[in-house]
């Protein structure tokens, strides 16, 4: 069950997040609570698969390189080559489709010879081959919304996802 605090960190926080070298305690001493009460409770939402992380969105090759990654990979091994891939930590946006390319991430690296030394170590680890699908056109899709989160509880049907 999800705390009326929980509610506000879900809905005022998914963008404005503080920048300062105290975003926590800057946003409990708006909301009115101590900094322990505001870390405890994004824990909580991140235990429960509420949020998935608490980070910058960078637009795409502003700072390094970037690419979308598509693989194919059979069902039965799906869970454990997703797995292997979410922990390199220049992925993120690590998810399943429903296609023949069914998993699906955002590579980022300093540069192109990091890249490309990145995808060869998938592919060994993984043993299945990438498409690169670089950025040719970029568009900008402002993520943040307000959350019905009584249907979102009740439903459980879709994880929350929050960047900050």
């Amino acid at each position: 069950m999800l705390s009326p605090l929980h509610k506000q960190l879900l809905n005022e926080y998914q963008q404005d997040f503080p920048l300062s070298p105290t975003p926590y305690l800057d946003i409990a001493n708006t909301l009115g609570v101590t900094e322990d009460e505001v870390l405890t409770a994004f824990s909580v939402l991140s235990e429960q698969d509420f949020i998935s992380r608490i980070g910058p969105i960078i637009q795409p090759n502003h700072i390094g390189i970037s690419t979308l990654v598509a693989m194919a990979i059979p069902q039965q091994q799906l869970a454990k080559v997703a797995g292997i891939i979410s922990g390199f930590p220049e992925v993120n946006h690590n998810y399943e489709r429903e296609h023949h390319f069914n998993l699906w991430f955002v590579l980022i690296a300093s540069d192109q010879i990091h890249l490309s030394a990145v995808i060869k170590q998938i592919e060994r680890q993984t043993q299945f081959k990438t498409m690169q699908l670089p950025l040719l056109e970029d568009y900008f899709i402002n993520l943040g919304f307000q959350l019905d989160l009584e249907s979102q509880v009740e439903s459980q049907a879709t994880p929350l996802l929050f960047s900050a």
